[in-house]
């Protein structure tokens, strides 16, 4: 695939990994509509969103599912690949057609078991967006239930 790496993982990863990954790509594109992942299904593949938003939602039963979170340009969608026993923890819907880069999460596993260093510049680059995305989802929470708003911790 003849692309450059996109800016997150330029910024996640040293340069010689980030283009490693990014060999392994493919360019997909979806539709307004699309449901990417099911929460408590396989997680078999990952993407780097290049155009266009996808929702992270999780089911409420008896409810519609609660969109957690809208992520767009450069942003990674899916980390349960990278973690046992490799299920979606979420579920996602592109919001707006999407172009993006997508991974087999097997391959991506079999080169980072294989190169060691670049296991754990892709295990801190996910560990980061997961970090980042608890947080948010903390701060949503406390705005909407907390007594007094604001999840913020000053």
């Amino acid at each position: 695939m003849n692309a450059s790496p996109t800016s997150s993982i330029l910024r996640a990863l040293p340069a010689e990994h980030g283009e490693r990954l990014m060999h392994s790509a493919r360019e997909v594109s979806f539709p307004l509509g699309t449901r990417l992942f099911e929460e408590g299904r396989r997680a078999d593949r990952f993407w780097i969103i290049r155009t266009g938003t996808v929702a992270l939602d999780m089911r409420v039963p008896g409810r519609r599912a609660a969109v957690i979170e809208t992520l767009g340009h450069n942003e990674l969608v899916g980390w349960s690949w990278l973690f046992g026993p490799h299920t979606w923890h979420l579920g996602a819907e592109a919001t707006s057609p999407v172009r993006a880069y997508e991974f087999d999460a097997e391959a991506v596993r079999d080169m980072c078991q294989a190169d060691p260093a670049l296991g754990m510049a892709v295990g801190q680059w996910v560990g980061d967006t997961v970090a980042r995305r608890l947080r948010s989802a903390r701060t949503r929470l406390l705005d909407m239930y907390a007594p007094y708003g604001s999840g913020s911790l000053s």
